[in-house]
C-alpha cells in the first residue's frame, strides 16, 4: 500500500512493473486523506480514506486497515507520517506487515533541518552553515545577511525565502520556526540510496536537478559522480537505523565540490527516474518482503534524461 498516495502514480506503477518482472500478483492498495481526488488512489486497485497523519487517530486506523485488507508492505510518501509509522513499526511487524520506514531517531533528524545541519557537521560531510533566527538575533553567530530562510520542518520547498533584512525575519511566518542557512550557488543534486534492511547501502545514484517545479525535479539526468556516490557511502554508515530508500541534496560549486543541504527519510520525488536508469528500489522491497533472492546492485546507467510532463486521471 502507497500511504498518503498523492499523485505518486509513477511510484506506483514502478511497483506494479517490478511485480511482472518477478512474476507475482500484486494487489495494490493506496489511501489519501480524501482518494477521490488522489491519481494514485484512483489507478490502485482499492484505495482508502486516510484520518490526517499527524492525528492520534491515523495509526490505528492504518493498523485496522493493515489487518483488514492483510497488507505486507506499506510504502510512506511524505514527510508528516514518517514518525508515525517509525514510532509504531512494531506494532505492523506483528501483524506481518513491513513498513518502508527507518528508525523514529532517523527521521527526526531528517524532518529538522537544523538537527540535519549538526547531524552533517559531526558527521564530517560538507554542509551550508546553518543557524537558528534566534541565533541571528541573540547575535550569537558571525554568519551575516543575506541567508536563506527555510521552515525548520518544511519540505517541497515550501516557504523557502532569501533574507536581506531584519525586518524580513519579524515576517517570516509565525506558524512554525525557522532556520536561516548560507546560500550555496552551483548545480544542484539529488543523490537516492537504497539501505536493505541490515541497514547496509546497497546503490547511491546522484541525477542532476535541471530544472525544478514546486520542489520536484522536473528536467533532471543521472550523474555518476565520484565525490557524490562517496558523500553516499559515508552518510549511509553515519545513518544507523536507516533502511529502504531515501535522499539527500546537494549543491556543487564551480569547483566540483559538494555541500549537502537536506536528507529525506523517504523516496524522493525524482525516483522515476533512478528506476528507469536501473536501480529499482521497489524491486528490491519486494523482493526483501517475498524472501526472494537479492538482486540489489549498483550498476545503474549514467546519462539518462528524465522530462515530466503533466498528465491526467479521468473517473
Amino acid at each position: 500500500m502507497l500511504s498518503s498516495a498523492g499523485r505518486r502514480v509513477s511510484l506506483m506503477r514502478s511497483f506494479r512493473q517490478s511485480a511482472d518482472f518477478l512474476g507475482v500478483e500484486l494487489t495494490m492498495l493506496a489511501c489519501d486523506l480524501t482518494p477521490e481526488w488522489s491519481p494514485a488512489c484512483i489507478e490502485a486497485n482499492r484505495a482508502f480514506a486516510a484520518p490526517p497523519a499527524e492525528s492520534s487517530e491515523f495509526i490505528p486506523a492504518m493498523l485496522d486497515l493493515c489487518k483488514r485488507e492483510q497488507i505486507d508492505l506499506i510504502v510512506p510518501t511524505i514527510d508528516t507520517e514518517l514518525l508515525a509509522y517509525s514510532e509504531a513499526r512494531d506494532q505492523f511487524t506483528a501483524l506481518d506487515c513491513h513498513v518502508a520506514v527507518s528508525s523514529a531517531k532517523v527521521v527526526r533528524m531528517a524532518r529538522d533541518k537544523l538537527a540535519t545541519a549538526h547531524f552533517l557537521a559531526a558527521a564530517g560531510i560538507h554542509s551550508p552553515r546553518t543557524i537558528s533566527v534566534d541565533d541571528l538575533l541573540a547575535q550569537r553567530t558571525d554568519l551575516r545577511l543575506p541567508l536563506l530562510g527555510k521552515p525548520r520542518h518544511g519540505s517541497s520547498s515550501r516557504g523557502i525565502t532569501m533574507v536581506h533584512s531584519h525586518a524580513q525575519i519579524s515576517a517570516l511566518d509565525t506558524g512554525e520556526p525557522y532556520i536561516l542557512q548560507e546560500f550555496l550557488p552551483g548545480r544542484e543534486f539529488t543523490v537516492s540510496i537504497y539501505l536493505d534492511r541490515a541497514g547496509q547501502m546497497r546503490c547511491g545514484v546522484p541525477h542532476e536537478r535541471l530544472r525544478v517545479r514546486s520542489g520536484e525535479v522536473e528536467k533532471g539526468v543521472t550523474v555518476r559522480d565520484s565525490e557524490l556516490c562517496s558523500i553516499a557511502k559515508k552518510l549511509a554508515g553515519e545513518l544507523d537505523g536507516a533502511h529502504g530508500a531515501l535522499c539527500f541534496q546537494a549543491r556543487m560549486d564551480a569547483n566540483g565540490d559538494p555541500s549537502v543541504f537536506e536528507i529525506n527519510a523517504r523516496f524522493g520525488g525524482g525516483y522515476p527516474l533512478v528506476h528507469q536508469a536501473g536501480a529499482r528500489f521497489s524491486l528490491w522491497m519486494l523482493e526483501e518482503c517475498l524472501g526472494l533472492p537479492r538482486t540489489s546492485n549498483d550498476d545503474w546507467q549514467s546519462d539518462v534524461l528524465m522530462l515530466r510532463f503533466d498528465d491526467a486521471v479521468f473517473v
